[in-house]
């Protein structure tokens, strides 16, 4: 009997570290292989099938036909587009609020012109009432003083200041970044021409890119703001600031 624990235990001692050193080269191993799905990072098509893209046009839809062009290069690379009149817009953030409970959106992105770049600010305040995040909007010239309210990643606000357009102004309910970029200076845009610029649908396309894609943001085709411009100096000083420079 006393051989044969001694024998035991001679064995013990030699594989005993054999299978810790088995069992912790396991460990290391095993989360690297068992979800290599999980690891793999989301592919371009698959960022750009749960985006969407509402655009809403002007009065009477004939003078915003450049959104017509936007949607066609938004399409081209895979996102989903809607685009409608501005007096739909109600229903329009009832749509993409169903869309987003039901998983098929993951990311909501506005454009407006005209008409419809004043009617943008109403439907963050709705989208974000509804908890849907907005994680882009891009007004082009609004025809009316707007302020905006509510939740948005990102609002870029567009406006020619020697036309039609104005500065969007922010409420103390408002929460995200708001650029006021005049664009008076790019050649042969106005009001009735903004959105039909290769120029500026270059800018917007690029700014949606950078959302869905996680791109670099395009520069602005003006000059470059300072860092006063920016939302977080808030709505007044952000208007003064771009009227100085005008």
């Amino acid at each position: 009997m006393n051989a044969y624990r001694g024998h035991t235990g001679l064995v013990g001692r030699h594989l005993f570290p054999r299978l810790r050193a088995i069992a912790t080269a396991l460990m290391l191993v095993i989360p690297v292989v068992a979800s290599p799905a999980q690891a793999a990072p989301e592919s371009a098509a698959a960022r750009a099938s749960t985006a969407h893209v509402y655009l809403l046009r002007g009065v009477l839809n004939i003078f915003s036909l450049g959104l017509d062009e936007i949607a066609a290069k938004l399409e081209a690379q895979g996102m989903r587009v809607t685009i409608t009149n501005y007096v739909f817009w109600s229903s329009l953030a009832n749509e993409a609020a169903a869309e987003y409970r039901s998983g098929k959106i993951k990311t909501v992105i506005l454009v407006g012109h005209s008409s419809g770049a004043t009617a943008l600010p109403d439907m963050v305040a709705r989208l974000d009432q509804l908890g849907v995040p907005v994680r882009l909007a891009i007004g082009l010239d609004s025809v009316f003083h707007t302020s905006l309210s509510g939740r948005v990643g990102r609002y870029i606000n567009f406006y020619v200041a020697n036309g039609a357009g104005t500065p969007v102004e922010r409420t103390r309910g408002f929460q995200g970044t708001l650029e006021n970029v005049n664009v008076q200076s790019v050649p042969g845009v106005g009001h009735l021409t903004i959105e039909k610029s290769q120029i500026m649908q270059q800018k917007v396309i690029g700014e949606i890119d950078a959302v869905v894609f996680g791109r670099p943001s395009p520069a602005s085709p003006t000059k470059r703001r300072q860092p006063s411009e920016a939302s977080v100096a808030g709505p007044r000083a952000a208007a003064s600031t771009a009227a100085a420079r005008n």
